[in-house]
């Protein structure tokens, strides 16, 4: 059985910014919850192609479209069982958005949509951050237990630790999506 769920926040940083550090895989495990202990196995990244009338600034490292990104993370806390996900980028659109699908990992399906919308709230220029997850878990007639008392309380619980962290993360950041290390 399939399942969808959206999420969104509202950052008061620039469209541009917030769509470089997303963009960027490096990023990926400083907004997973610490307790997955996500980190990048292997980037085999495919530069975007450049918006038109400019350059990708060099040495900024950029999943465009066809991009697969391995990663593994802790399935339970404090276990040591890593599981391996790879991800291919299936969509890119400069300053809007970027789609991904599951290759490999602990789902049936996987398909992640991020989407950045321009927005000023109360006078302040800022970002809308849109996640629209849709996916199977794979446990047959099981799937709704699973769902209920596993998947979907990680889930949220994963997207929620995204959103509250991601300002901060931001303020750390240039405009070329890295982290500053001043």
């Amino acid at each position: 059985m399939p399942y969808r769920l959206e999420f969104a926040s509202w950052v008061p940083f620039p469209l541009a910014d917030v769509f470089l550090f997303f963009a960027n895989p490096e990023n990926l495990p400083r907004i997973m919850p610490p307790s997955t202990r996500t980190r990048i196995d292997e980037l085999r990244l495919v530069p975007p192609e450049p918006r038109p009338g400019t350059q990708l600034p060099a040495g900024i490292m950029l999943a465009g479209q066809s991009s697969e990104i391995v990663t593994s993370f802790c399935l339970l806390p404090n276990l040591p069982l890593r599981r391996r996900w790879i991800s291919r980028i299936t969509e890119f659109e400069w300053n809007h958005h970027f789609a991904d699908i599951q290759v490999e990992g602990p789902f049936k399906s996987w398909a992640h949509r991020h989407e950045l919308d321009p927005e000023t709230r109360n006078g302040v220029p800022g970002t809308v951050v849109r996640d629209e997850v849709q996916y199977a878990i794979g446990f047959g007639p099981l799937d709704g237990i699973v769902q209920a008392l596993f998947v979907g309380p990680q889930m949220r619980a994963t997207f929620a630790y995204r959103q509250r962290v991601l300002p901060e993360l931001l303020q750390g950041t240039s405009s070329a999506g890295t982290t500053s290390r001043v």
